[in-house]
């Protein structure tokens, strides 16, 4: 499932409305949606391609000799995963660094617009880096380069459009949930256009015709951004750093507190296995799957336009089924809701690990229905871990750092990066069956861990009156 950051912060429909309307909503919706749609197309297209491209071009000798400084950058790798023992290892570690990165850079993005540069400069920055970045893609000697823009490229741009959405609303707008609803189709459709697009270029043209055309998408987002600036709110104020004194936390919040705190990393054993679709997944897919429909070889990257839809679809289906229970039956609470979308993800793997045993076994390829199951079985369940924990952290961290701690949660995603290198790694060093029973394993052990945390502290984390 592609993951989106919605933004949460309470001043996020503090600026009034604004005049002119598209469709019942201000102009700068379909400026924003559509810039993000262009940036998430590009983003998509490239990590469609990614893990493709280092397992079949640049690290195979004769192209990695050539990237500069890739000797120092292997040397920090093998520090923070180990050696890697093969070229698909080497891949997955590089893949599951740069999505890891790519969810902390965000917030020096968003403190480099609040207090220096104001979210236009901010935005605009992001867009000309990450467009540099999917350019110098093309380039084996700039490879290394390329990574390094795009991650500061999206810090620069994925938040500081997310909160403008917001602010077209005024105080009380009921149209602004129906606004991020519209953000958002924007952000499926471009990455499934994306990875569709960029992905049938690389695979089938050549590798830097598809990152070329990830970067001709941002050139494009940058100009729709640039032309609807007048549509969009006000640059707010910069914020000042002054001298504060944080009000005191009650017995029960430190409590609570610790509790969330530990719950970052159980978080990120759960959210393993969905990063790891964009990583080791793919390279075994390419391998595995019979791609041929029609008399035609499918480009593997059709994979992540896939799972882009049913993402959006899981998504919206997952709050459309618990306001229909809750019509009828109690409603579960957060914790029980991420235990059961635990389970449910962990059918997706379970799938692939009997089936990939089988494939082993007789040496066939799959049958390519049993990917869209697959993806389907994980964003269901992942579809009630998400947005239902982000739910969680919103209502019960103290009031006091509620924002720091909304922050503090997306680290989350940072360590599920950082695990599906280092489990990714393992692809091509054990049996195939093996590798995905154990991410069965990861996903069934932070399920038991979130069941324990209900029972010791099911009571703490419930909804108190104000």
């Amino acid at each position: 499932m592609t993951i989106e950051e919605p933004d949460v912060r309470p001043d996020a429909l503090m600026q009034p409305p604004h005049k002119g309307e598209f469709l019942g909503h201000p102009w700068g919706l379909p400026v924003i949606a559509g810039t993000e749609a262009f940036e998430r197309f590009s983003y998509y297209g490239m990590s469609a391609l990614l893990v493709l491209y280092l397992t079949s071009a640049l690290l195979l000798p004769g192209h990695v000799e050539h990237v500069a400084g890739f000797a120092a950058f292997e040397r920090v790798l093998t520090a923070i995963y180990g050696a890697a023992p093969n070229v698909q290892a080497l891949s997955s570690y590089i893949v599951g660094s740069y999505t890891a990165l790519v969810y902390v850079t965000p917030i020096l993005g968003g403190l480099l617009a609040d207090r220096w540069l104001g979210k236009t400069r901010t935005v605009t920055l992001g867009a000309l880096l990450m467009s540099a970045g999917h350019f110098l893609m093309a380039f084996d000697v700039s490879f290394l380069a390329a990574l390094l823009l795009l991650v500061i490229g999206v810090g620069c741009l994925k938040g500081n459009l997310a909160s403008q959405v917001g602010a077209l609303y005024g105080p009380g707008d009921n149209r602004a949930a129906d606004g991020f609803q519209i953000y958002y189709l924007g952000i499926s459709g471009g990455a499934f256009f994306g990875a569709m697009i960029c992905g049938t270029l690389g695979e089938k043209v050549a590798w830097h015709w598809g990152f070329g055309a990830a970067g001709v998408g941002m050139i494009i987002g940058l100009v729709i951004y640039l032309f609807g600036r007048r549509h969009l709110p006000p640059e707010a104020p910069r914020m000042r750093m002054v001298k504060a004194t944080a009000p005191k936390m009650a017995a029960r919040d430190v409590k609570v507190l610790l509790v969330l705190l530990a719950l970052i990393p159980v978080l990120a054993l759960g959210g393993m296995s969905n990063q790891q679709m964009f990583n080791a997944y793919l390279v075994w897919a390419n391998r595995s799957y019979d791609f041929v429909l029609f008399g035609i070889r499918w480009p593997t990257t059709y994979l992540v336009s896939f799972d882009s839809i049913t993402g959006f679809i899981t998504m919206a289906g997952a709050v459309l089924f618990w306001r229909w229970y809750g019509t009828r039956w109690r409603e579960p609470d957060e914790l029980s809701k991420i235990i059961i979308g635990c389970l449910l993800s962990s059918s997706a793997f379970i799938l692939l690990a009997v089936m990939s045993q089988h494939a082993a076994a007789t040496g066939a390829k799959l049958p390519l229905w049993i990917a869209p199951v697959v993806n389907t079985l994980n964003n269901i369940g992942f579809a009630n871990v998400f947005p239902v924990s982000l739910a969680l952290y919103s209502r019960s961290a103290p009031r006091s750092i509620a924002a720091t701690m909304i922050g503090i949660y997306y680290l989350f995603l940072f360590g599920a990066g950082v695990l599906s290198g280092k489990v990714g790694a393992w692809l091509d060093v054990m049996p195939v069956g093996q590798f995905w029973w154990i991410h069965v394993g990861t996903i069934l052990a932070a399920a038991v861990l979130f069941l324990v945390a209900k029972l010791l502290f099911g009571k703490l984390l419930e909804p108190v009156a104000e």
